[in-house]
């Protein structure tokens, strides 16, 4: 009986929905708007998912600086999908294709609508480029484009190369946590957009630059442009130059999502350092390394990351310099290579004492410093050690910064997203 009256309760609901659609109506009944896509949530490509939990965040060993810089504390982390590997070279490098590309349609008038007031428009990448001298096919090109390529007096024995200064990347952001200030109520909207212009190409001298009187060249010259350095994790890029890389990539998902009437995902972002760490952990609480610990080696003595094993002994892991990105085993999460390799930029701003006023609901604390502010200002937190440092860096408690400005042969990124949802299975 009681089924029988199931089947009718839903079959009077479904005539009702019928009817309200038909009608353009709701028969006086709260039914919440009828014509909504749609949401059922899928992992972005070369992502995992990261389930919501809660952290212990604090030092996982004696703190060899006597720095106190990361005190205990329990905080809680909502959900996030995040990239399994650091950004590669090759994946950073479809970001610069687009990037050379969209300046080159630009260039050529390539751009539709735009409206009466001379706006720019939209690209139209149907439109071919006939790159000339070597570039991307074709023998005279288009001559328009002879301002992409370095002056004859920069070239070096007269090959025609693109100049990396053309490169840059404009886009705009919001700024809500200025918005949401008390203080600044009722002022317009545009005070809370912000726009970036950001030279995109990564700086290949770090490999020089980071280590005086070691021969490092061979990386300068090949570790970006040469195929066998494709699947390795993306160097020498700045704070900034991987928020852009970030946005571009939101960008990118989005121009291909919309056009379907497709409901968006949150955009893509650095991890604030704690949603890194709670990730490096894989959920094991109060683990040392991303494999749980306490040692960097496993019973068979075979090195679990590649960092500067004993007093140098570099090649030791199986890595001089970086790796590939899906080197050694995951942790339990599917994440590679979260103690060394390169260390990773984050989103949170660096302050010696944030564990002490930190919130415990999702920890985020970023400040984006003028140009004209002190160098301290500017300090960006790393996480996880790299190739190049002791095994307490490695760990997954331990916090370090560089300067958002600088680039490095030994910090790279990764991108995650926040879930929408309360968990992947609900």
């Amino acid at each position: 009986m009681k089924k029988l009256q199931g089947l009718i309760t839903t079959a009077a609901v479904a005539l009702l929905l019928v009817t309200a659609g038909c009608k353009g109506g709701y028969n006086g009944q709260l039914l919440g708007e009828q014509d909504r896509p749609s949401w059922n949530p899928i992992t972005p490509y070369g992502m995992v998912f990261v389930p919501s939990g809660v952290l212990h965040i604090g030092p996982s060993d004696q703190d060899v600086n006597a720095s106190y810089q990361a005190r205990a504390k329990q905080v809680s982390i909502v959900g996030f999908y995040m990239d399994d590997t650091e950004i590669t070279n090759n994946e950073y490098r479809q970001f610069i294709n687009w990037v050379r590309d969209s300046v080159a349609h630009k260039t050529l008038g390539h751009t539709q609508g735009g409206g009466e007031e001379g706006g720019e428009g939209a690209i139209d990448w149907n439109q071919k480029i006939e790159w000339g001298g070597g570039q991307k096919g074709g023998e005279e090109g288009d001559a328009s484009l002879d301002e992409m390529y370095l002056p004859e007096d920069e070239r070096i024995w007269g090959k025609k190369e693109f100049d990396l200064r053309k490169l840059k990347y404009d886009y705009e952001w919001f700024d809500y946590k200025a918005a949401a200030a008390t203080k600044n109520r009722g002022k317009s909207r545009t005070s809370f957009i912000h726009k970036e212009s950001v030279d995109v190409y990564p700086d290949t001298l770090v490999w020089v630059r980071d280590f005086s009187y070691s021969y490092n060249e061979p990386m300068t010259r090949n570790y970006f442009h040469h195929p066998a350095f494709d699947d390795y994790p993306a160097v020498g890029v700045t704070w900034h130059q991987a928020n852009a890389f970030a946005f571009w990539r939101t960008r990118l998902w989005e121009d291909y999502k919309t056009p379907r009437g497709e409901p968006l995902m949150d955009i893509f972002r650095l991890p604030t350092e704690h949603e890194w760490e709670y990730a490096a952990r894989g959920g094991k609480k109060l683990a040392p390394y991303p494999w749980g610990g306490p040692y960097v080696r496993n019973s068979k003595g075979c090195i679990l990351a590649n960092f500067k094993p004993g007093r140098g002994n570099y090649p030791e892991d199986g890595g001089f310099y970086t790796v590939r990105a899906d080197a050694y085993w995951p942790n339990d999460y599917g994440l590679y290579c979260m103690s060394g390799n390169v260390a990773e930029w984050t989103s949170s701003a660096f302050y010696e004492n944030s564990y002490s006023f930190i919130h415990d609901l999702n920890p985020d604390i970023r400040y984006d410093a003028q140009e004209s502010e002190p160098e301290a200002m500017k300090r960006k937190v790393i996480r996880g050690g790299s190739w190049k440092d002791i095994g307490y860096y490695i760990e997954t408690g331990s916090r370090h910064w560089e300067y958002g400005d600088s680039a490095k042969s030994y910090v790279g990124f990764r991108c995650i997203t926040t879930f929408l949802g309360r968990d992947i299975t609900d």
